[in-house]
């Protein structure tokens, strides 16, 4: 059992498993509560007049509340009603992990809390963003489309080995900035790492594209009239900071096309533009518009191209439907500039609709893998060598192929898969193009593949599981949920406890002697905390106690204000609830 009352089902591909975490929900502070509330209230005030409709009523379809935190397992009952499902994870995950989630239907939520101190906004995946963000505008089921269809497309997207050290260096700014520990100095370095990762960056991969149209789509995207939009992105859903100044005439607002993947994004920073969709149809649409571009769709020289630019683990699909896992590093062309040979560096794969192939796995093929591609002179005229009958390669000692490959040696078996021949196992084989050797038999066996062009190249490998446990890259159970309790705020989290329980049990005859005691003890021991101060002024409103120490608790936030901007926002915010 993992997050809740998930259980690891045929859904759930046995790779994507370890990243699924318990959600604990005790680890929850009272302050983390009580941000969430302050949060949620907020939201809900600005968002009923600026956000998609869906928003509100998809907070109470996703079974979202204000007064907590929600639980993931109650999340993921209610998405099942959409087609969906949810699972826990701590904080960021791989993005092929998460959009292979996505592609399945499944909505991954960070379970951990953002520190009050990053309450506006926080670069790390948390609760608020991923459930109070994502998953209300999931009930539409134009937008719900839209995910899914972002997921399969992004899961074919090539990574590059640029963009992994990116997603490591983001990684770690957003871990080191949630954790209560970090000190400024480690944020610091935190950040430069970041900014010397993004700026080695010099490969625009189709991950990295599809990134930014997720950026300005999903995560910070407006959808109606460029006059007046309504805010619909997971990141301006839980940003109560940039959320409350992204309409006014500061930010451009530009219509959705497929060019805003030429825009890039800063994720430390509010972002000046922003594009409108004029409906949810029209996200489907664009998309549909960038796949086409892609290599999966593309296949042939300029998919491989791809490939051999990224320096990462690829797909490479034949017409047979043999496909080829594994680090592209060179391609030998024929005259006419096709394909004529493929060479592959390290633990390569071969696999025939995404299910590794018996014995052809990377651990069979942990050098490497060559083959080559294009079609065979066969008595006079041209074959695929896919078409070619066993009976046909019985005897058969030398196969050439239109590129100038010839491949000599003893034919010791095939393979056959939907009615096509994929592979041919040779022993005893040379492999050359002209004077150059590509196999010698004493590298071992050779397998051939048999196809006559490239039809797809995408990102990873074909059967990611089984290739993850062969390399030893398998994920192993990743991250646990974090607390926000530190030996600092003990003391703090318990006055935060006693009010949520006084406000939870109503107004009592002693209410208003307890609240005075619990704003002394701020007045003595937390001079700085403003949300706590918040809510006892909500209470003093509510009860209409007209407490004595009211006019010191509005002096008190006055102060606070002074000292931080995003501070002074979020109680003008809270104010503004009051009033």
């Amino acid at each position: 059992m993992y997050g809740g009352n998930w259980t690891i089902t045929e859904r759930i591909p046995e790779h994507l498993a370890p990243y699924i975490v318990q959600q604990d929900p005790s680890m929850y502070t009272a302050i983390d509560h009580a941000s969430w509330r302050f949060i949620l209230r907020i939201s809900k005030a600005f968002f009923s007049k600026h956000a998609h409709q869906k928003y509100l009523d998809g907070l109470e379809e996703a079974g979202i509340s204000s007064e907590r935190i929600p639980l993931i397992s109650e999340m993921d009952e209610r998405l099942r009603r959409f087609g969906w499902r949810a699972v826990a994870v701590s904080g960021f995950i791989p993005p092929a992990a998460f959009m292979e989630f996505q592609s399945l239907g499944v909505l991954p939520i960070a379970c951990d809390m953002r520190k009050l101190e990053n309450l506006a906004y926080t670069p790390a995946p948390d609760i608020v963003h991923e459930a109070a963000g994502h998953a209300p505008i999931i009930a539409d089921p134009e937008y719900s489309a839209y995910l899914r269809q972002y997921g399969e497309v992004s899961r074919k997207a090539i990574f590059s080995d640029q963009d992994m050290a990116v997603y490591q260096a983001i990684r770690n700014l957003s871990e080191v900035k949630e954790d209560p520990h970090s000190t400024t100095s480690r944020i610091v370095d935190a950040q430069k790492q970041l900014d010397e990762a993004v700026a080695a960056q010099t490969l625009l991969s189709e991950a990295t594209l599809l990134a930014r149209m997720n950026w300005w789509t999903v995560e910070y995207g407006l959808v109606g009239s460029l006059e007046s939009p309504k805010i619909y992105g997971a990141g301006l859903l839980s940003s109560v900071g940039e959320s409350y100044n992204c309409l006014g005439p500061n930010v451009r607002k530009l219509p959705l096309t497929v060019g805003c993947v030429d825009t890039p994004y800063d994720i430390t920073r509010p972002q000046p533009q922003l594009f409108v969709t004029p409906n949810f149809r029209t996200l489907s649409q664009v998309l549909e518009q960038f796949a086409e571009t892609m290599a999966f769709r593309v296949g042939g020289m300029a998919a491989l191209h791809r490939a051999l630019e990224a320096r990462a683990v690829t797909t490479t699909e034949l017409d047979s439907g043999l496909q080829v896992g594994g680090k592209l590093i060179e391609v030998l062309t024929d005259s006419l500039g096709n394909p004529g040979y493929l060479r592959f560096d390290g633990p390569s794969q071969l696999a025939f609709e995404e299910i590794e192939i018996e014995n052809q796995g990377a651990r069979h093929h942990a050098h490497g893998f060559g083959t080559p591609v294009g079609q065979v002179v066969w008595k006079g005229s041209l074959r695929s060598p896919a078409s070619l009958s066993d009976a046909e390669l019985r005897g058969v000692t030398e196969l050439q192929f239109d590129s100038n490959v010839r491949v000599r040696g003893t034919i010791t078996g095939t393979t056959r898969r939907a009615g096509a021949l994929v592979i041919i196992t040779w022993k005893d084989c040379t492999v050359v193009q002209g004077d150059r050797v590509l196999f010698q038999p004493e590298w071992g066996v050779f397998d051939m593949a048999c196809g006559t062009k490239v039809v797809s190249v995408y990102g990873g490998a074909p059967d990611r599981g089984r290739y993850l446990m062969a390399t030893e890259d398998f994920p192993r159970r990743l991250g646990f949920q974090k607390t926000n309790l530190t030996d600092e705020n003990i003391a703090l989290n318990e006055l935060y406890a006693r009010v949520r329980k006084l406000r939870e049990r109503g107004l009592r005859p002693e209410s208003a002697q307890q609240l005075a005691e619990i704003h002394a003890q701020l007045l003595t021991g937390h001079p700085h905390d403003w949300l706590l101060r918040m809510e006892l002024l909500e209470l003093d409103q509510t009860w209409k106690l007209q407490a004595p120490w009211r006019s010191q608790v509005l002096a008190k936030l006055a102060e606070i204000a002074k000292t931080n901007m995003e501070i002074e926002k979020m109680i003008r915010r809270g104010m503004e609830l009051l009033t």
